[in-house]
């Protein structure tokens, strides 16, 4: 098929180089000129403009970072709009609210496309190895095309609905679950380290006990050697999570585990380190007087 994608970050290079791979013809765009070097090196075409990314692509990818960023890449100034041809596939991984998402469905549907509301599980590692998790909704049309670039870009592929909204229900609940799970993992490494512990050794026990967890294991490392660049940023769940709260404040309906996690995330970013990989909420507890779990900082 040929694709435009949007969005060539952290995870978009992955996905899009899993579509080249599999034999697909990938044209995109990204404000990075790094990024877009990246996909001409790996065999894709850049593009200056959505639009030019579109002309006569048969799917549109989207992988940016919120839904004003999506709407500017479907119907802004240079977008997808008045290039993406009727009948294309737009299929959107972007995380946002699930009444952002079906109105944009709406949206798409109106200009004559068919989308797929698809956010994704699994982070750069998943997104490089072709082993995501969809959480996709739309219609049935939408579902059948997109088959050929869910296969390249994941694993498990999950339908919850035809129509727009129900994929994004699905992240933003999970996201509930990511982020509380990381909130606690930060917080148990760090009160280890305060009350003396050898950091590495104490994820180590934490791994081979019932105390473990997914996030302990996958970002407790990152925790003890600060990485250099971040895989998924700490502002990401500052918007994930107020995006969480903002659907419960509506139903009002009670989440108090979730409320507590956000003020870890806002608490790491309103020390400097928003743009850090996520596992740097650890660094909250240090801003508090803890002892620093990588044993350099402070």
């Amino acid at each position: 098929m040929k694709i435009a994608f949007a969005g060539l970050g952290a995870m978009g290079r992955g996905m899009a180089g899993m579509l080249l791979q599999a034999g697909h013809d990938v044209t995109g765009f990204d404000l990075s000129d790094a990024a877009l070097s990246w996909l001409e090196e790996n065999g894709g075409r850049r593009a200056t403009t959505v639009a030019q990314a579109c002309m006569g692509a048969d799917a549109l990818v989207i992988m940016v970072v919120n839904a004003s960023q999506a709407r500017t890449v479907l119907f802004g100034e240079d977008g997808a709009r008045g290039a993406l041809g009727a009948g294309a596939l737009v299929l959107c991984s972007v995380t946002m609210p699930a009444g952002d998402a079906a109105a944009m469905g709406q949206a798409a549907s109106d200009a004559g496309w068919r989308y797929l509301d698809a956010p994704v599980s699994g982070g750069t590692v998943g997104a490089e190895a072709g082993t995501l998790t969809f959480m996709t909704a739309g219609e049935d049309a939408a579902f059948e095309a997109a088959g050929p670039l869910l296969d390249a870009m994941g694993r498990n592929i999950y339908r919850l609905s035809d129509k727009p909204g129900a994929g994004s229900t699905m992240k933003m609940v999970h996201q509930l679950a990511a982020g509380a799970n990381l909130a606690v993992a930060a917080e148990v490494m760090a009160f280890g380290t305060d009350q003396g512990l050898e950091p590495a050794l104490l994820h180590e026990v934490l791994m081979n006990s019932a105390g473990s967890s997914w996030m302990i294991g996958d970002r407790g490392p990152r925790m003890i050697t600060t990485p250099d660049s971040a895989k998924s940023a700490v502002d990401i769940f500052v918007k994930d999570l107020g995006i969480v709260l903002d659907a419960a404040r509506e139903e009002r309906f009670p989440l108090p585990l979730a409320t507590a996690a956000l003020q870890v995330f806002l608490g790491a970013a309103s020390a400097g380190y928003g743009k850090a990989d996520d596992s740097q909420a650890v660094k909250y507890y240090e801003c508090l007087g803890g002892k620093p779990v990588d044993g350099q900082s402070g």
